[in-house]
Order: C-alpha cells, then structure tokens, then sequence
C-alpha cells in the first residue's frame, strides 16, 4: 500500500511537471514551491480524512490535467460522476480540498514574484523587458527621465513634490475570502519564503516545516463561508485592518525610498513631508448608492471609528519618539516652550508605562512630546466615548481637534533640530512621524458620501412643495438652476423642523446633518450618481448649506453610462457657465468616471473608447474655463469593469488627462492584492506614484485621426453585436440565467449591499458586478470579449489595409495596446469547452444552438484578436503569466465542473444520482466529522449539503481566476 502512495504523490509531482511548460527563467522555483505546498496539504488531508478521501482528491486532478491536456469533454463527464457520486459530507470536504489547493497555489505565485524582484534587485538588473510593461520602479522612473528624455533633476523633483495620487478604498462586495483565512495566508506566505532563504539551519528548517503544516491546515480547518452577511461597519473595519497591517508603516518607508531615489539623479533635498504625493480615501460607510444599510448613523461611527483608530495608531508610536529625541540641546523657541509646559504640567501620571514621573526640563523635547502624548490619549478617549455613548466628558479644547495643532509642536522639534546641527537625527523617526500625520491626518481616511441625484431632487421637490412654489420635480432644467441660484444668492433658509418628511427624505438630510456635525477633515468628496445636469450639483451646494455644513464638501458628478459620458462634456461645459458656480469652487473641480456601469451598457470596445473620448473632452472644456480637472477613476478588479495592471491602465490614459492628479477606487479583492504584504503595499505605491510622474512627464501619443475614425467605426459595430445579443435576443435573460450561478450568487455573503438595484427586471436591473461574477464563474467572460470579433471581422472584410493599420495601433498607441492585452489575457483564462458542460446540463435543450453560437463567436474573436497582435498563442509576450495560468487549470476545472452538476441537482429535482458510501474517515471515530461540516448550513432550502458545495465552488474559481468582480 505504502510503495502504491509513494507512486500517487510521484504522479502529482510529474503531473505538474508535465502540465507547465520547462522552467521560464533560472529564477523560476515556482513549481517546486507548488508541489512542496501540495505534498504539505495531501499529507494533512490523509491524516483527516483518510487515505480514501485523499486518493479521491488525486483521481479528480489527474482527470482535470488530462482535460486540461487534450481538451476531450468525456473526461469532464468521468469528472463530474466522481464528484456526483460522493455523499453531502465528502463533497464538501473534496470541493473545500480543491478551493484550498487554489489559495495555495496563489500563494506559492506571490513567493514566487516577490524572489524574482529581489533576485533582479540585486544583480541591479532591472531592465527586463517583461517587466518593463508592468512594474514601475521608482528610481528607475526617475532615471528614465533625466537620462532619456532629457528632463532636468529639479523640473522632475518639482513635479513629484506637487503631485498627488489618491487611493480610494472601496468595500465593493467582490473581496470573497474571510479576514480570518487571509491571515493565515500571510502566514503560509511568509513560512515558505523563509524556507527558501539562504542561510537556513537544519533546526530552523524543522521549525519552519512545523509551522507551515500548522498554518496550512488551520487554514483548512477554517469554514471559508461567511455564515451572516457583513454590515458596513464590517466592510469599514476590514478596509481599515490594512492600515493596520501594512500602509500605517508603509507610507514612510516608500517616502524614504523616494528620497533616496531622488538622490541619485543628484537632487539633494528630501520629499517635503507636507508634499501630498499619496492620499487616502475610503466609500466604506459613506457610499449609499443602491444600499439601504448605509444610514447616517453608520456613517457617524465610521468616522468617529476611522478617528479613534488614528489617535491609537499615534499613540502608539510617540513614547518610541520619546525615547528617541533625549537630546538637551536644543533651540530658544523650544526652551521657552518647553519650561512654559514644564511648570505648568501636572506632575505625575500613573496610567503611562512609561515617562510617568515627571519629566525633568533638562529633557526638552521629551516634554514636549509628553504634552503631545497626553493630547493623543484625549484625543482617542473622546472619539471612544462619542462612539459609544454619543457624548464625551473630556471637553474639545484638551484633544486635537484639527490637524495644525498636532503638527505644530512636532515642527517646532524638527527645526530646533535641524537649527542645532542634529538634521541627520530629526530626518530619522520624527521625519516619518511628520509624513504619516500628514498623510492621515487625525481622520485616518476622508470618506467620499454617494448619493443617487434622483434622491436630492425629492428632497428639494418636498421643499418646494412645503413652500407652495409648485413641483420641483417637474421643472424643466433652466427654471431648476433659476431657482437653485437664487436661493444659493440669497440668505433665507429654506425649511425648517415642520418640512413633512418621509423615511428617504429624512435618510438624505440627515446625512447631511452628519456631515455639519463632525469635523471637516473627516470628509473627502460628495459624489452624485446618475448625475446629468447642472442642477444635480447645485442641490447638492444648497442643501449643503442648508444644513450649515462648515465646510462644505466638492461635489462631483459621476457618469458612467454610455449616453451619459457622451453627454458629460456638455453638462460640465453649463455647469462652469454659471458664475456663482465658477467663484464657488476656486479653479479646481472633479469628475469620476464609472467602468463598470458603461461595460455592462455597450461591451468593453465601446465603453473603453468612449471612457477615452470623454476624458479628452472633459479635459478641453475645463481648459476653456480655466479650470483645473480631476479624474477619478472608478475602476473594478476584473476587465469587464475597468481592471487590469496599474502601471499600463495609468499609461494609457489619453494625454493630459491626470497632469499630476489622480484618484482611483481600489475595489474588494483588489485591496488584498495591492496591500495584503509590506512588500505588495511597497509596490502599489511605487507604481502608481511612478506611473503618474511618467504620463504628466512624457504624455503617451495622441491618436492619429485614422486611428480615430477606425476606432469611431469599430465601436459603433461592436455595440451594436453586443447590445443585439444582451438586449434585444428574445430570450438571452433566460440562457443567461440558466448557464451561470447568476440566481445562486446572492447566497455568498460577500457584500452589504443588495446584488439587484431592483427586484424584478431584466439585464438593466442587475448590477455589475454580479453580471460579471456570473460569467467569469464559467469561465466564458461574455461581457469582456463580445462585440470585438465583429468589429475586427467588419473592418478587416472592409479593407485588408485595416488589418495592418490595427496592428500598427498595438505597436504604438499604448490605448489600444492595453486594451488588446487585457482581453487576450481574459481569453488565457477562458475555457468555452467548460461553458458547454453548463449549457448541456443546465440549459434548456431548444437554447443549445444559442450557446453554440455565442462559443463560435468565442473562438473567432479569439483567432481575430492574436492576429492583431501578432501572437502565435495566447499570452505568448508573457511567459510567466502562461505558466502561471497552467498550473491553476487544473485546479479550477475540477471546481467547474462540481459546480455545474451541483447546480443540476439544486435547479432538477428529478436528477438522481447513485451516493457511494461515505469515504471520509475522521481521527476522532465517534463523530462523523463530515456530517458535522453539513450541519453548518442548518437552515438551507436544497438538499442537504449542496448549498455550501457551491458556494465552495463559488470562492475557489473566483480565488482561481484571481478577478472576480
């Protein structure tokens, strides 16, 4: 039995080896980190489970890589009675085996990269012509600029230190793995890399060892499904655990090496620690768009959570800054402050651990960080106490209530410092101190409020109703602004405590009475959706003073469906003709741009184009006007809304368009990927800030006008092949439904907001995410791809010449060059051969052809779109995104195919299938653990088990395919 084991595991490891092509570079260890990841797991689920369990695990990979081999769709029946066969119990161990050797498999990639960049670093080797696409090394950035493009070091300083990147943090409902799972990812990642290290001892190599078995199988013993779904409150804290974790400490180290970058072009000076180069941002709690459970109550504690979290990450860190500033020389300006606090400070506090006895004048700046630290306590107690009782006893005046007064005693150290010849030491950890009060200020993040415009003109509609003015609602535009602009000219109020209020109408005041209440520093912008015209933000400027909001919020309109990015350059244009508005907002306005909302409306082609249309008219009208523009860009994780890799997206925005400012949501998953790790948190920084110095320093190309008249054709076709498939196929709801885990998604608990903006309703209703969750689900990325291939099919059957002149466009108009790369990477993930098991188990018999149809369409954009390229084969410019993609194939086709039959037995019940008996053993005999895992989902309206399998499946394809909404 033993010899037959030794021969099964050899088999996975020769699998592997035979699934991925030969190593991609010497560096390249990525499989052996896999395989020793696999053996780890394997172990830990025969010592579970039982032998039987196990080898059942390995008979479903090897049919799912001989699949993956020869692409013959009788494996994945001999796959999928397997997988039928097993009881509720086994299947949901089987499935949560497969879910968890995906999160491994991601694991032993990000090791992978990480060894590849420190390897590169140190042979200071970085010219690598994959890389060159995709990373952006800060000092290599700056090289470029000085040493290529001729720039002088103090013209790219300048414009570094007045540059601005503002991340956005978004809790969008894509990021599907529990905090409690990542964090054991963290440690599984951090083990094996230290594996790997050079100077291991035998013993430390034993310890490690230990500790990845444990770590790997706590994370197994871990039920991955979110019993209950989160609140905002929940989303908010998660969102804020990476401050915690990894930007809190972040930041300062980035600065530093910015510094240093600087310095080898021969710029003497550091970054400025008041240069805005990173800002942060957060809709977590303030976005209500489409979700009822954001109420001004959550917005309140999210705020004062976000400001009590600050004052303790602060806290935390000034008794170190103590220890460290024990200098006694120091400037006249600080001598007499400080024996000013000296005499005047009570003596001893017995709540400090340390400095609690008095502290004596020969130590300045340690008395005046004393009087700092003791601000800090209050500060963070009050919020405490405003979170939970609403009401504080320490009065305003003993904590900080802006971010003047806490930066104001640190300068003063910094200059008695630098005055004393001490620069060296007042550039170590006071400098960091400096940049991170200046980055997070005393709110740690600025909310943005989203708000539908339909809701401020109830709003203002009831009010002018109170007045008996007449129907605000069903005024034409001209006579809305009339109205808006004379009350915004003139001083009455509007309303008062009698205005008749429904529940929607309180929700929206109330929030504003929020905004009126907190400090200012704690909001960012007020976002409209759905905005058209003027007059949606100037309701928003009155009602903002209505509410006596000190300082008000920017308004900034989004628009994100097709006709309305069409129309944005004109509304824009009206809305700076207005005078009142123009003076209001001091040269500079924002603008935010939706992805996902456009893709969903008219397919990726048209909505990339038109995105990229609109941003350059957008831009003309506010330079007419003398305006300052910021986009702001409202990206998803996957392709269909708008993702893909940083450094490219940024690059291939239209000149001109970000001239050092630049905002963007990091969504869901995305977070995670960007800021799980120091060294992910490191790189996301460096990108974005690199990329953003680059497009405002050396502006890609513009467009030639024949590009832009074969991109105007191109678009107008792809729409409308997409929309005559999305929207006007009689019965494309109804494939729709029946071939994707669409009606099942809701159950994953991922988000707080409902899937739906409306119950009922055909594609329109469906929000994105969940429309590109469904497709990416079976692997078949419909919104992504469709409506290419007739494009390129048109214009190339139009004139063979177009061929060559879309080739040329790939090669030299990073746009479109990036747009072609996402979709060909989309098609590396695909498997239409996966999308036809759905079909034949779980759509109608008469809808087949449809189906077929759509996987012909597949196939010949496909082939259309790798001639453009050049590309013999998918992804062949990147080998070790190919190598990558193979080895997580296999895994995830066994997880398809479970979920396809899954879906059968859940939507037929007339589908028998025949049990075996029940294979998996458990150490503890008495109990069947197994039954047990079924017993976690008590209250599930299908056959016992099946629920928590598919969603099982649900998170591990997702995990696989690494963007999932």
């Amino acid at each position: 039995m033993a010899n037959r084991n030794v021969e099964k595991l050899a088999s996975i490891d020769a699998q592997l080896r035979l699934l991925v092509p030969g190593k991609v570079s010497e560096d390249d260890k990525l499989i052996e980190y896999d395989a020793l990841l696999l053996d780890r797991f394997l172990d830990i689920l025969q010592d579970l489970h039982g032998e039987d369990l196990k080898e059942t695990v390995q008979d479903c990979y090897e049919l799912s890589a001989q699949y993956e081999g020869k692409h013959n769709p009788q494996k994945l029946e001999e796959l999928g009675n397997a997988l039928t066969s097993l009881d509720p119990g086994d299947s949901i161990v089987v499935t949560k085996a497969f879910s968890h050797m995906l999160n491994l498999a991601n694991l032993a990639e990000e090791v992978q990269i990480a060894y590849r960049r420190r390897i590169k670093l140190k042979k200071g080797d970085i010219s690598d012509e994959n890389s060159a696409t995709t990373e952006s090394d800060i000092e290599e950035t700056l090289k470029r600029l000085v040493v290529d493009l001729k720039k002088s070091p103090q013209e790219v300083f300048d414009a570094l230190k007045n540059q601005t990147v503002d991340l956005v943090f978004t809790a969008h409902p894509t990021q599907s793995v529990r905090r409690s799972l990542l964090q054991k990812h963290a440690r599984i990642r951090n083990s094996l890399a230290q594996l790997y290290a050079k100077d291991i001892t035998p013993d430390d190599k034993q310890e490690l060892d230990e500790a990845l078995q444990r770590e790997i199988q706590a994370a197994f013993r871990t039920d991955e499904i979110r019993r209950t779904p989160p609140t905002p409150q929940d989303e908010m804290r998660a969102g804020m655990s990476y401050f915690h974790e990894t930007v809190w400490k972040g930041v300062p180290k980035f600065l530093r090496r910015v510094d240093t970058a600087l310095k080898n072009i021969g710029i003497d000076e550091r970054v400025p620690y008041n240069a805005p180069l990173i800002q942060f941002s957060s809709w977590m709690g303030g976005d209500r768009d489409g979700n009822p459970r954001v109420t001004p109550e959550v917005t309140r504690d999210v705020c004062l959570l976000a400001r009590m979290m600050a004052a303790n990450l602060y806290y935390s860190q000034i008794e170190d800054l103590m220890f460290e500033l024990s200098m006694w020389r120091c400037s006249d300006e600080l001598r007499v402050r400080a024996d000013e606090l000296h005499r005047t400070l009570r003596r001893d506090a017995k709540h400090y651990i340390e400095f609690w006895k008095q502290i004596p004048a020969s130590e300045p700046y340690r008395v005046i960080l004393g009087d700092v630290r003791d601000k800090l306590y209050q500060t963070r107690e009050r919020s405490r106490q405003l979170l939970s009782h609403g009401m504080s006893e320490i009065p305003e005046e003993a904590a900080f209530t802006n971010v003047e007064q806490f930066l104001e005693p640190l300068e003063l150290c910094y200059r008695s410092l630098c005055a004393c010849g001490d620069r060296s030491i007042a550039d170590g950890s006071l400098l960091d101190f400096l940049r991170q009060v200046s980055t997070f200020g005393l709110s740690l993040v600025r909310l943005d409020i989203r708000q539908e415009s339909d809701r401020h003109t109830d709003v203002i509609d009831a009010i002018t109703k109170h007045l008996e003015i007449g129907s605000y609602r069903e005024w034409p535009e001209e006579r809305r602004q009339q109205w808006l602009l004379s009350e915004l000219s003139g001083k009455r109020p509007l309303f008062g405590p009698d205005l008749p209020k429904t529940e929607e109408i309180a929700d929206v005041l109330d929030t504003f009475h929020v905004l009126a209440e907190l400090p200012a520093d704690n909001f960012g912008a007020y976002i409209i959706s759905m905005a058209t015209a003027p007059s949606d933000v100037l309701a928003v400027e009155l009602l903002q003073r209505e509410c006596h909001v000190k300082q008000p919020l920017r308004v900034v309109p989004l628009f994100e469906k097709l006709a309305d990015l069409e129309a944005a350059p004109a509304a824009l244009a009206r809305l700076f003709s207005i005078d009142w508005y123009r003076n209001e907002i001091n040269g500079k306005q924002e603008v935010m741009i939706g992805y996902s909302d456009s893709g969903k409306d008219a397919g990726r082609l048209s909505a990339a184009w038109e995105l990229y249309k609109a941003q350059e008219e957008l831009i003309k009208v506010a330079k007419q006007y003398g305006v300052k523009l910021t986009m702001f860009h409202g990206r998803g994780g996957t392709v269909g809304r708008g993702g893909g890799p940083t450094h490219l997206a940024i690059l291939s925005q239209p000149p001109d368009t970000i001239h050092g400012s630049l905002r963007v949501t990091v969504q869901g998953e995305v977070i995670e990927q960007s800021f799980g790790e120091e060294h992910l948190c490191f790189r996301t920084l460096q990108r974005f800030t690199a990329a953003t110095l680059e497009h405002g320093m050396h502006p890609p190309v513009s467009p030639k006008p024949e590009w832009r008249a074969l991109m105007d054709e191109m678009a107008i076709i792809a729409t409308e092949e997409y929309r005559s498939i999305v929207f006007k196929e009689p019965r494309f709801v109804e494939y729709f439904r029946l071939a994707t885990p669409e009606l099942e998604y809701g159950r994953m608990n991922i988000g707080s907001r409902p899937s739906k903006r409306k119950p009922s309703g055909g594609i329109e209703s469906l929000r994105a995410i969940p429309w590109i969750f469904a497709w990416t689900q079976t692997r078949f990325h419909l919104p992504v791809w469709l409506g290419f291939g007739a494009a390129f099919k048109h214009v190339i059957q139009k004139d063979i010449k177009n061929l060559r002149m879309l080739q040329e466009m790939y090669n030299n108009w990073p746009f479109f060059r990036v747009t072609i790369d996402l979709v060909e990477m989309v098609f590396a993930k695909g498997d239409p051969g996966i999308a036809a098991l759905y079909d034949k188990l779980l759509v109608s018999q008469e809808l087949w052809s449809f189906g077929e149809r759509l996987r012909a369409n597949y196939e010949e954009t496909k082939s259309l779109l790798l001639r453009i390229a050049g590309h013999r084969d998918l992804l062949e410019g990147d080998p070790q995104l190919k190598q990558r993609l193979r080895l997580r194939d296999s895994y995830i086709t066994t997880l398809n195919v479970c979920q396809a039959y899954t879906l059968k037995r859940i939507r037929d019940p007339n589908y028998s299938v025949k049990l075996r008996p029940h294979i998996s053993k458990e150490i503890t005999e008495s109990s069947k653990p197994a039954d047990e895992l079924v017993k976690l989902n008590p209250t599930s309206e299908y056959a016992p088990g099946l629920e928590d399998t598919l969603i099982l499946t649900m998170k591990g394809i997702a995990a696989g395919l690494q963007n999932t909404g």
